[in-house]
């Protein structure tokens, strides 16, 4: 969980296993599915897949302010994959492998064709055996996040999964969930070979809604207790990038182990905690990570987020403006859908927004020209 600039925390969980072979023949064995979800398993044996990607993502990755993502995925839906060459026709196992993953991740993934299916030439692999597409308007919403949950080996019941709440996953700056499945060596000969399966979550969430303080529990707002990890996970870890905070003081964490990364070209510090060893939970037998900010001591915008139907929006700044400047004040905003009984008799109309107030603070009213005063009044107005 990198401690991101600009208010923002980032949270990535990857949760990575694999199958002990690649073969016909030991993928009906029961024994492999004891961590690889077996209706994966069927469709990549069916379809003779070698390997594929799939993401559904909410949002836009904010690169100036939030550094370089964990993994690059665009918005909407996105679909890799590599169909291996004893495949007669590849367009219709395509085809109805989309209709498939549809199913499994209740998506709209059947509306891929071959309108949407670029077929490229320039790429190092036999462009025949692959096909991607990108759905750009496909709504991401609980109905995906609750699939991708289930493939886990322990589903929501234990370790990290117990914190996963769609109603603040899907209220961040961005979220996205993905899936990777790659053939693997087992061997320096790479004489035989595994599924790696990879599912990862990356979400962003603004801080100005929860103040100075950031926790857990606040994030995720659960009753669940983070009380031990997947009895089947053989490392479970939860890291804190702590690099750009200048004081340790400010963090209040319990027990935590310092290691330091490399990640693109730009060394890190993480404060580590093992969810394997019961020593991290201490005596409340439970995880809650506690991060405080110091507020700034005088001129920090003060900002308060607007709640539908509940506050607006309130932006206070005190600035210095030098003479003959212009400012420009610009604010990002996501139109909200109405309902039905709050829509006005002359809707056609649009929405009125109200005018900002300007307040110039003078040091002394003997510094003021009267004359400049009376023709050139303080006024205020908005622009909508």
């Amino acid at each position: 969980m990198p401690n991101l600039p600009n208010s923002y925390v980032q949270v990535n969980i990857l949760v990575l296993y694999a199958t002990h072979c690649f073969s016909p023949k030991c993928i009906f064995s029961v024994s492999h599915y004891q961590l690889f979800p077996k209706s994966l398993g069927q469709v990549i044996l069916k379809f003779s897949v070698s390997e594929l990607h799939i993401s559904f993502t909410q949002g836009y990755w904010r690169t100036m302010q939030w550094g370089q993502p964990f993994l690059l995925s665009p918005p909407g839906a996105e679909l890799w994959v590599w169909f291996q060459d004893t495949v007669t026709d590849v367009d219709i196992a395509w085809k109805e492998l989309t209709n498939v993953l549809s199913g499994i991740f209740c998506a709209s993934l059947n509306f891929i064709d071959s309108t949407n299916t670029p077929l490229g030439v320039g790429n190092v692999t036999d462009q025949r055996f692959l096909r991607s597409a990108v759905l750009p308007r496909e709504i991401v919403c609980t109905e995906n996040l609750t699939p991708w949950k289930k493939l886990l080996p322990c589903g929501a019941k234990t370790g990290l999964a117990v914190l996963m709440n769609s109603e603040k996953f899907f209220h961040s700056s961005f979220y996205s969930q993905a899936l990777h499945i790659t053939p693997v060596c087992q061997d320096w000969q790479c004489k035989s070979t595994a599924w790696e399966l990879r599912q990862t979550l990356n979400v962003v969430f603004d801080l100005h809604s929860s103040g100075q303080e950031w926790s857990l529990f606040k994030m995720f707002s659960r009753t669940l207790l983070l009380t031990e990890a997947c009895p089947l996970a053989f490392s479970s870890k939860v890291y804190v990038d702590v690099t750009d905070n200048p004081q340790v003081s400010n963090l209040t964490l319990a027990t935590p182990l310092l290691s330091q990364a490399v990640v693109l070209e730009d060394r890190r510090t993480y404060s580590v905690y093992d969810l394997t060893n019961q020593a991290t939970f201490g005596q409340t037998r439970s995880l809650n990570m506690l991060l405080r900010w110091r507020a700034a001591e005088s001129g920090y915008i003060h900002y308060q987020p607007s709640k539908d139907r509940l506050q607006p929006h309130l932006l206070e700044m005190l600035v210095q403006l030098p003479p003959n400047s212009v400012t420009e004040v610009t604010v990002q905003f996501e139109r909200a859908l109405l309902k039905w009984t709050e829509y006005t008799p002359d809707p056609n109309h649009g929405f009125y927004v109200g005018s900002s107030v300007i307040s110039a603070l003078m040091h002394s009213v003997v510094a003021m020209d009267t004359n400049s005063t009376q023709e050139r009044r303080f006024s205020a107005a908005c622009e909508s």
